[in-house]
């Protein structure tokens, strides 16, 4: 059913490096990390705890997605908790495919008046991009193929597993 693309090693060693990388260049800065729900909470979890600054936390819920296909459309269904305005956000992602649900996102926050807004995202698949955005930050390039654990799921299942796999083409179809 699955293949191994990463393994937890490989992750938490992207994880550490992307953590450095951010909390250099945000030293000094009141940083304000803001985490896509579901998927990207197991990441925002191991990456916030590897920074050596202090970020607070926020979450959105929004829903593109119904089974392994997406649908277009971008709701939010839950909201930020804290204003954004003059602060610097760092939008962190779990993975970036199309970048539809990211630009709506990113289109959103902006009219909130950050005083800056990054991206950075533990996977990226560019070549399905469907819109022009590049993350700030990006660990790993990936195919295009679906991937599951570390927090991705594929009907809410596999989240739990602490490597990321990508799930046959037969599996995804059969939904």
């Amino acid at each position: 059913m699955m293949e191994t693309l990463f393994t937890a090693e490989v992750i938490q060693a992207k994880v550490k490096e992307l953590a450095a990388r951010v909390s250099s260049d945000y030293q000094g800065k009141d940083l304000h990390l803001v985490t896509i729900l579901k998927g990207a909470l197991v990441f925002l979890a191991d990456f916030s705890r590897a920074l050596t600054i202090q970020a607070t936390l926020d979450f959105m819920v929004v829903a593109s997605y119904a089974a392994a296909r997406s649908t277009g459309e971008v709701r939010i269904l839950k909201d930020l908790d804290f204003p954004i305005k003059n602060r610097d956000v760092l939008l962190v992602e779990d993975v970036i495919d199309h970048g539809i649900t990211i630009q709506a996102l990113v289109q959103t926050l902006l009219l909130r008046q950050p005083a800056s807004l990054k991206i950075c995202t533990l996977l990226d698949k560019p070549s399905r991009r469907a819109v022009a955005i590049k993350p700030d930050y990006n660990g790993f390039v990936i195919p295009d193929k679906f991937v599951v654990g570390y927090g991705l799921d594929f009907n809410e299942q596999y989240r739990n597993l602490p490597y990321l796999a990508t799930l046959r083409k037969e599996v995804c179809e059969r939904v």
